[in-house]
């Protein structure tokens, strides 16, 4: 059993529909700590707020949707991945600070290596928001020296071409209208899950075969996902991510560190997996 504050909680706004609460339950009751993990809707603009206000009894915090800069800017600390996105997912607050992680990047990571992609040279992200810039970090990690980025809007991937100089990845961006198919080995889609998409530009991206890991998880299948299962490729949704820097998160939570495995951790991965998928 750790000592030491115990309660826990995610934050975000919209929140209610968030199943961290239900993976870190999970997680905690496998392994015997008394650690409570709640959720609170909290907004941008009242963040600061909210965290200046906590007391001592606060072990860390999740963040979501549209915090992550926020507690970028809270952190006193930040590792390598937050660093390079301007994002952080998980504050640890023991000790008198406010460590910062990005643990979006290992979660995308170490489900892509578990779907089978364990190296590649190129890959293709459609979307260019901040979960993109997590992608692209990812797709770093796992090799890739080439990266294509689709967006609606092309201007909006000029930041993720900059990040690509910083990582020796060469960006191009291309306009969904106007993308044209290409074989790549993994497509990672960015896109939010009631995004519109034009079928014929779905369908080109769904004829260069290769895995779509779909970060979305709540509204599935995407309309990229259909286009990819018609044209007979494979796609996964985003639950692995969810529960991979779920993992990561616990092991921040409980050594201030991502890299230090829990004790029995892939026990612990298969009871938070069936409570992800209601088994």
């Amino acid at each position: 059993m750790l000592t030491g504050p115990t309660r826990l909680e995610v934050w975000g706004d919209p929140i209610d529909h968030s199943l961290s609460p239900r993976l870190h339950a999970a997680a905690y009751a496998r392994l015997g700590w008394d650690w409570t993990y709640g959720r609170r809707r909290v907004d941008a603009a009242g963040f600061a707020v909210e965290v200046d206000g906590l007391d001592a009894s606060y072990r860390g915090l999740s963040l979501t949707f549209p915090l992550k800069a926020a507690a970028f800017a809270a952190a006193t600390t930040r590792d390598r991945p937050a660093e390079l996105t301007g994002a952080v997912n998980t504050i640890v607050l023991t000790g008198g600070e406010r460590r910062g992680f990005n643990t979006d990047v290992g979660g995308i990571v170490a489900d892509v290596q578990a779907q089978g992609v364990t190296t590649l040279d190129r890959a293709r992200i459609v979307g260019a928001g901040a979960t993109a810039t997590s992608a692209l970090v990812a797709l770093a990690q796992l090799g890739a020296r080439t990266v294509e980025v689709v967006a609606r809007r092309p201007q909006a991937a000029h930041a993720l071409a900059a990040l690509g100089e910083r990582l020796a990845v060469a960006v191009s961006v291309a306009a969904v209208e106007t993308v044209a198919t290409a074989s790549v080995p993994l497509t990672i889609s960015t896109l939010p899950g009631g995004a519109a998409l034009d079928e014929q530009a779905a369908a080109r991206l769904a004829a260069g075969g290769g895995l779509l890991y779909d970060v979305v998880y709540g509204h599935w299948p995407t309309a990229l996902a259909t286009a990819w299962q018609q044209a007979g490729g494979r796609a996964v949704d985003g639950r692995g991510m969810l529960l991979r820097q779920a993992v990561l998160q616990i092991r921040a939570f409980a050594t201030g560190a991502v890299t230090e495995p829990l004790p029995d951790e892939e026990d612990v991965v298969d009871v938070m997996r069936s409570a992800l998928m209601g088994d």
